[in-house]
């Protein structure tokens, strides 16, 4: 049996906490301050679509496609990204609430945060070649044999990472924040 396709639909303060969202595939879609906290979304394509104003914290994305798609100004507590369907993977986040969040082995090539908290977040093994942290809180965030390569970390905040642990290559800081790229030595900077 196919699934059933929405398309240029917009979903408007809709809760899909206790009822949950229809089995379909969704295109072009807009959802507005919708809630979707602890939602099983798993084996949901959503392709061009947008999220907006909307809670997703703890929602269940197992194998669910995340093809061009905008999260802005939402709550995105706990989310395990590393479980959704990682062929054509393409995020864009501005806004949102990310901590407690799992990126693991995700491949996120030129993606943009905006404005966002990742505290906590997990980005081990992610390729976040060419992402850009504007104005991100990453405090706690792990970095571990992560692909930062031409990254722009110029005006994120709080961040961590040890250069001998991830591929910084040509990735852009600013000063005075690049001296945390020391902590794990202990240096006394004057």
């Amino acid at each position: 049996m196919s699934k059933s396709l929405f398309t240029d639909k917009t979903f408007d303060h809709q809760d899909y906490s206790g009822t949950p969202l229809p089995d379909a595939d969704f295109e072009a879609c807009r959802f507005l301050h919708c809630n979707f906290a602890g939602a099983d979304l798993s084996g949901i394509n959503f392709t061009e679509c947008g999220f907006d104003h909307c809670n997703l914290s703890s929602a269940k994305i197992i194998q669910t496609v995340f093809n061009d798609v905008k999260f802005i100004n939402s709550k995105m507590l706990g989310l395990h990204f590393e479980a959704t369907n990682p062929f054509l993977f393409t995020v864009q986040f501005d806004g949102c609430t990310l901590d407690l969040s799992s990126f693991y082995q995700c491949k996120m090539k030129k993606t943009v945060f905006t404005n966002c908290s990742l505290q906590e977040t997990d980005f081990t093994e992610t390729v976040l070649t060419e992402a850009v942290f504007s104005h991100c809180n990453l405090r706690d965030a792990r970095f571990e044999q992560t692909q930062l390569e031409k990254a722009d970390l110029r005006t994120a905040l709080n961040y961590t990472l040890d250069p001998e642990l991830n591929r910084i290559r040509k990735a852009r800081f600013s000063y005075p924040a690049v001296i945390r790229l020391l902590d794990k030595y202990d240096l006394l900077i004057s």
